[in-house]
């Protein structure tokens, strides 16, 4: 299956110029078979290999939620995503496909962590750096890298090391493709599943980690008291168009 086109591109690129009912009612059925249909089916085909591992997938949908700014009707960017369970998608690791008008990004994700998740991993990778270090090192051979929203004030790190971490608000390892002629290629699907399989562990080791925070809070009993949900969606139940 061709599961990027010229047609879904512009669509992406319509959708962008005319966020408005009018443009979209007139082009909801190139909605349907350019983006909805092939995005369903990608996330079908990106999933298989997580199956075993009960995790879950989702594929966003393209009503946008007028709860949240920016205040439009519809997407202009659709992504995938592949996570175990979780009450909100963003303060969860996930695998995670991406596709824009600028293009597509594939990856690790932790969106928007709790403030005291972050300085829970900073703790850890401190006290115990070996894997952490071994883990970003092999993503770095794959031409992966870390990265993340910057705090204006870093965190103090005693491990120099670990200085480029202890800065980030949350964590991102992905790799992007700007030019959609690439898209339009055969192999593309084949790059998106080895990527995502080569993030996997660490994907798993940030999984991991938050387990174990969250029985931290479970115990201490501030699982009432978490962070402000400011911009915190809750994962809806449907299978798809979320």
């Amino acid at each position: 299956m061709q599961y990027f086109t010229e047609t879904m591109r512009n669509f992406l690129t319509g959708i962008r110029s005319h966020n408005e009912k009018e443009w979209f009612e007139a082009h909801k059925e190139m909605y349907h078979d350019a983006v909805y249909e092939p995005l369903k089916a990608l996330s079908e085909v990106l999933y298989q290999p997580y199956v075993d591992y009960q995790m879950m997938h989702k594929t966003a949908r393209i009503y946008k939620d007028a709860n949240f700014p920016p205040y439009l009707h519809y997407q202009d960017t659709f992504w995938i995503y592949i996570r175990h369970e979780a009450v909100y998608w963003n303060k969860t690791p996930a695998l995670f496909f991406e596709i824009a008008p600028e293009g597509a990004a594939f990856g690790f994700r932790l969106s928007a962590p709790e403030p005291r998740f972050m300085e829970y991993f900073r703790n850890h990778i401190a006290g115990e750096p070996e894997k952490f270090l071994h883990l970003t090192a092999e993503l770095e051979k794959k031409q992966i890298f870390l990265t993340g929203e910057e705090y204006k004030k870093p965190k103090p790190c005693e491990n120099p090391e670990l200085l480029v971490y202890f800065k980030k608000k949350n964590l991102i390892a992905k790799k992007q493709i700007t030019d959609w002629n690439l898209l339009y290629q055969p192999e593309i699907v084949s790059e998106i599943q080895n990527t995502l399989a080569d993030v996997f562990d660490f994907y798993q080791y940030i999984y991991q980690l938050m387990q174990s925070y969250e029985e931290i809070k479970n115990q201490s009993g501030q699982k009432k008291k978490s962070e402000p949900e400011l911009f915190m969606k809750k994962a809806p139940e449907q299978e798809f168009m979320w």
